[in-house]
């Protein structure tokens, strides 16, 4: 049986290539995703910061530090375990917030790569990431902590770790959301 690696690299060149927004004029690198092809789980968040741009790695800074240990405390799982990615896959200078234009550039690429990996559920990171799937203006806040659905696919809203990072008090909201992505991976496959 083939493995989903052969149309996830090709997709992650053709990113590599990619000149639709200006983002391409002020990266180092595309950050495309990483993690297992064959996850069960995709984490989603916004944009790449600076050591990401750097490494060429989703979540590698003090943000992916934490989401490495909410995987592991949360649903006992590594990196390696599942598939982390962002909705824009170049970073915005000085880390702003991606604009609405870079978002559509990049979104053709996310829903791609959830066709291949075709994962048990998504859980999004943040506003940005929230909002375009779901297609809403909704607040994060007012999304996080229930279940919605993207295209057949159970999707988690919960804090972007960055937020936690400012705010650990809501670290037990991001408890709750994990609690939601272990029940649905407990059902049953149909």
């Amino acid at each position: 049986m083939p493995t989903s690696l052969e149309p996830l690299e090709e997709l992650t060149l053709q990113a590599y290539g990619c000149e639709a927004c200006k983002l391409c004029q002020t990266r180092t690198t595309v950050v495309f995703g990483d993690g297992n092809p064959n996850a069960d789980i995709i984490f989603i968040g916004e944009a790449p910061g600076e050591q990401e741009d750097e490494s060429g790695i989703p979540f590698v800074g003090r943000s992916g530090q934490l989401l490495s240990k909410m995987l592991d405390v949360c649903l006992g799982l590594t990196r390696d375990d599942v598939y982390i990615a962002n909705i824009v896959k170049c970073r915005p200078p000085e880390n702003r917030d991606p604009e609405g234009d870079e978002i559509v550039a990049c979104l053709g690429y996310l829903k791609k790569q959830i066709q291949i990996i075709q994962p048990r559920v998504l859980v999004t990171l943040g506003r940005f990431a929230t909002q375009a799937l779901l297609e809403t203006e909704e607040r994060i806040g007012k999304l996080r902590g229930k279940e919605f659905v993207y295209e057949g696919i159970p999707l988690v809203p919960s804090w972007h770790p960055s937020y936690l990072l400012r705010r650990p008090m809501s670290r037990n909201d991001t408890v709750k959301d994990m609690k939601i992505v272990q029940e649905i991976l407990a059902k049953p496959l149909t």
